[in-house]
């Protein structure tokens, strides 16, 4: 990796006049810029973005905690975010709690530690009363996909409840009357707002919410593939659609009646929750609702950004962004059913 060292004798000047054109500290002749510049960028420079930062009093990295970066809505939503980043010049620091608060606890201290420009958190429960550390690390924050209940801060959220009401409504207006709702742990509040909407959308078609349709998986494959194997199980007439609350656990739902013969969509409908890139590839491709990912993860750092260079103490900013409904092969008609085209 070259260094300044490099660069200097390259071309032919100190280290110091390196460093002070590198980091814009003081006026350099236009000519010696130049050849700075040039011998950086022919031995391949990469600065120390973090430690350039420090020394100019403002860090240009930022930090971005998400619970799970195996799962590929996360990896889309840590992309989004880069993207957006270096587009403005700024680096970041991905940590993964691994859906542990404790976990998210440590990866918060040690972004401070590291002194980053601020912090793009989606949480993973915890409470207004453990969210007192921002306060106290005077971190600016935003919120990803995910609040921390009455605690006053940049947010930005899809509206979960309407994309659990928009994948029920297809399913109803396919002729499905016994639909089953694949959840994930009822403190996820994205989760429990989309369980909120299934029933919405089925009490609006005048149909009561069995709770014996609802299962609780955790927004993994093999979550949704254990809570399809006790679906299955149950002696109660088994459902004719299911709505899964992210789209890795419909694909694991999906395996699970596959590997037990039956045929989707023409035996049971699936709608997931996501849209994640893997699920128009998936067979069959996925019915599911989309989240605008892209979207989200620019809109968390424009917002970041401009938390970090107020001097002022504005109120904070919720943005609120919508789903959309991507029909595939994975649901149909019902057969015999009350399809309305």
């Amino acid at each position: 990796m070259a260094t300044m060292k490099d660069i200097a004798k390259r071309a032919g000047v100190s280290i110091t006049t390196v460093s002070h054109v590198l980091n814009e500290t003081r006026f350099v002749s236009e000519n010696v810029q130049n050849r700075v510049l040039e011998a950086a960028k022919d031995l391949g420079y990469q600065p120390n973005v973090l430690a350039r930062g420090l020394r100019r009093g403002k860090s240009h990295t930022l930090g971005l905690i998400v619970p799970d970066v195996t799962n590929p809505y996360f990896a889309e939503i840590a992309r989004s975010v880069e993207d957006a980043c270096a587009a403005q010049g700024y680096a970041v620091i991905l940590c993964n709690s691994d859906g542990r608060r404790e976990r998210q606890k440590n990866a918060v201290e040690v972004l401070a530690s590291n002194r980053v420009g601020g912090l793009i958190l989606v949480n993973v429960g915890m409470s207004r009363q453990e969210a007192a550390i921002f306060e106290n690390l005077d971190i600016p924050l935003v919120m990803l996909d995910r609040e921390i209940p009455g605690f006053p801060v940049d947010s930005i959220q899809v509206d979960n409840a309407l994309g659990g009401r928009q994948a029920t409504e297809h399913l109803l207006h396919l002729g499905h009357r016994r639909i089953a709702c694949l959840g994930a742990p009822s403190q996820v509040s994205p989760s429990s707002d989309r369980v909120k909407g299934y029933g919405q959308a089925l009490k609006n078609a005048g149909i009561e919410m069995d709770p014996d349709l609802i299962f609780r998986g955790d927004f993994t494959p093999e979550g949704g593939y254990r809570c399809a194997q006790r679906m299955m199980a149950r002696k109660k007439p088994f459902p004719t659609a299911l709505f899964a609350c992210n789209d890795l656990m419909a694909f694991g739902a999906i395996t699970a009646f596959c590997e037990n013969r039956l045929r989707v969509p023409q035996d049971i409908s699936v709608v997931g929750f996501d849209d994640i890139r893997l699920a128009s590839y998936f067979n069959p491709s996925l019915s599911t609702v989309a989240q605008p990912r892209q979207e989200m993860g620019h809109m968390a750092v424009t917002l970041l950004l401009e938390r970090m260079n107020r001097t002022d103490s504005t109120p904070s900013k919720q943005v609120l962004l919508k789903t959309e409904l991507r029909v595939r092969e994975s649901s149909g008609a019902l057969p015999g059913g009350d399809y309305r085209e």
